[in-house]
């Protein structure tokens, strides 16, 4: 089965495509411009870029949005993350909690299935772990080389391949296509 996967991010096509390499579900990049909606609620962003995106391509879509929401920054950046990212990066995200002792962070992620003139199927995950100390690791993308997950202790960038057993965006995948499996 093929579906449209509305994004721009080619690092997280690769990363849907590898979590997917086992499923009859095969994704297709669509990459259409969608201003991203401004809300404290990935579900509210991920269903109107869906909306969106389906009016556009007329045909099936999934749409996926993430954050990091770090504890003692009140979740910034939250939904704001990629926005963050592309101001001050992971590193500044270290030097805002640099003389901080609690480092706790979630990755979150929803993932949207819309198919014209239907009702938005939701799939949500979520990860979580610290901040690190300092960046580590080559591999990834975003975030990934500060995050380290609970009951580690590399960051994703450091072990690529945690990110893709256990990460946020795998959890809302999974639970997409165990519904996909029965509803499609």
């Amino acid at each position: 089965m093929k579906i449209a996967f509305a994004t721009g991010n080619k690092n997280k096509v690769l990363e849907l495509k590898k979590i997917l390499e086992k499923t009859n579900i095969q994704i297709i990049q669509k990459n259409i411009e969608i201003e991203e909606p401004r809300s404290e609620s990935l579900q509210e962003i991920a269903i109107t870029k869906a909306n969106y995106a389906v009016n556009k391509l007329k045909m099936s879509v999934i749409v996926e949005d993430s954050g990091l929401f770090i504890d003692s920054l009140n979740n910034f950046p939250g939904t704001y993350s990629h926005w963050v990212y592309d101001k001050i990066g992971y590193i500044g995200i270290i030097n805002l909690i640099n003389k901080i002792k609690t480092r706790k962070a979630t990755f979150k992620a929803v993932i949207v299935y819309l198919e014209p003139n239907k009702k938005p199927q939701i799939f949500t995950g979520e990860k979580q772990g610290t901040i690190a100390l300092e960046s580590k690791g080559v591999d990834g993308f975003g975030y990934d080389p500060i995050f380290i997950p609970k009951n580690e202790t590399k960051t994703w960038a450091e072990n690529p391949n945690s990110k893709n057993q256990s990460s946020h965006r795998q959890m809302a995948i999974k639970k997409f296509t165990n519904w996909a499996t029965t509803n499609l």
